[in-house]
């Protein structure tokens, strides 16, 4: 096995391992003291990363700490809902520095992070890449947006490379990142005016052949009373029981609003959350036999009704799934919100141009 040894390499080591003195990355990667000083140094010069005179002491000159830079850097990052969205400039860690509501085309979106940007005080030359999560089943490798490819937009803009996926896949994605990074197994279900879900399996999120996995807002479900659905069939679980179709039922005017009165205990909101969250629980059960998730994470705007909702869901998974599979599963309400997916998107970025090999190629280039 390859002994680590380029600048990508030590990065990783401080970032990741925790590595955080020179004499233990010699000590790891078996280079020389002035090698490892070249690497490090080259690494310092490109802002990746900043060292510190505050090491703890074995006696006499305290060794300096070293230590990855995340602001050394931004990443752009944009979650589109079907009805609202959020962009944002993160720094390299992924936390978010400045964000707003988004713009709804590709070329506003550039205008609105350049103005981000701005506002922030931060040069266009610090941005590494761009994320962005949209509505709908995506192909990952093309990464076109309602038939535009956002890559050469993005790279004539910043010079960046670009990663574009579903929504709801960078939700999940911003989850487990940030909420279960100890858990290699995660299903998220976003349940706003559609239905869609995200999957975790080993750590990794999971596509399918054509990046169509998760849409589980299309399965079936009884006692659906033949209602038709956008995709074409009956019955379908989004048509049952998403939010467009609470809805039309409820005579609420928007999700928030109906949330609202499902918050405050209205007898008819609230019966009608609980159902859906049943009918919801009915295909949560099927994925989790199928998959045997360690968390089911609810998200979307209906969740604002989330104790209605999650208790229908906990009803029937709990009834239906196996006893081994559900031993141990936690079926709970998002804990970041809006923000899973901009921290989502931020994660698919950083994983790509953070790798020993795009560092290399990035000093390299510079």
């Amino acid at each position: 096995m390859r002994r680590p040894s380029t600048s990508g390499d030590v990065l990783r080591l401080i970032r990741e391992e925790g590595v955080d003195t020179r004499a233990e990355l010699a000590r790891l990667t078996g280079l020389s003291r002035p090698a490892v000083a070249l690497r490090v140094n080259e690494l310092i010069a490109h802002g990746l990363l900043a060292e510190r005179a505050d090491g703890p002491s074995t006696g006499g000159r305290p060794p300096a700490r070293l230590e990855f830079n995340a602001a050394g850097g931004t990443v752009l990052v944009a979650n589109l809902g079907k009805s609202r969205g959020q962009a944002a400039v993160c720094d390299l860690s992924g936390e978010v520095l400045l964000q707003a509501e988004a713009a709804r085309t590709l070329p506003a979106l550039l205008d609105q992070w350049d103005d981000l940007l701005a506002k922030a005080g931060l040069s266009p030359a610090t941005v590494r890449g761009a994320g962005i999560g949209i509505p709908g089943t995506v192909e990952y490798a093309a990464a076109e947006w309602d038939g535009t490819p956002i890559r050469p937009a993005v790279a004539d803009r910043y010079g960046v490379p670009a990663f574009l996926d579903n929504e709801v896949n960078i939700a999940a994605l911003g989850e487990h990142r940030a909420a279960y990074p100890d858990l290699d197994d995660l299903l998220f279900v976003k349940v706003s005016t559609g239905i869609g879900a995200g999957l975790i399996t080993g750590g990794q999120i999971q596509r399918g052949a054509l990046g169509a996995a998760g849409e589980i807002g299309h399965i079936p479900v009884q006692a659906g009373n033949g209602t038709p659905c956008r995709c074409g069939n009956l019955d379908c679980v989004e048509a049952v029981a998403g939010g467009a179709a609470l809805l039309a039922r409820s005579g609420a005017s928007d999700l928030a609003a109906f949330s609202a009165l499902a918050r405050d205990g209205d007898p008819g909101t609230v019966a009608l959350v609980r159902d859906a969250g049943r009918r919801i629980g009915e295909v949560i059960a099927a994925a989790v036999n199928l998959l045997n998730p360690a968390v089911v994470v609810l998200g979307g705007d209906l969740t604002g009704a989330y104790e209605p909702l999650i208790a229908g869901v906990r009803e029937v998974v709990y009834q239906r799934a196996t006893a081994l599979a559900t031993r141990r599963l936690r079926i709970e309400p998002s804990r970041l919100g809006d923000r899973a997916g901009l921290t989502g998107c931020a994660a698919i970025v950083l994983d790509h141009t953070l790798t020993p090999e795009a560092i290399d190629a990035t000093l390299t280039t510079s």
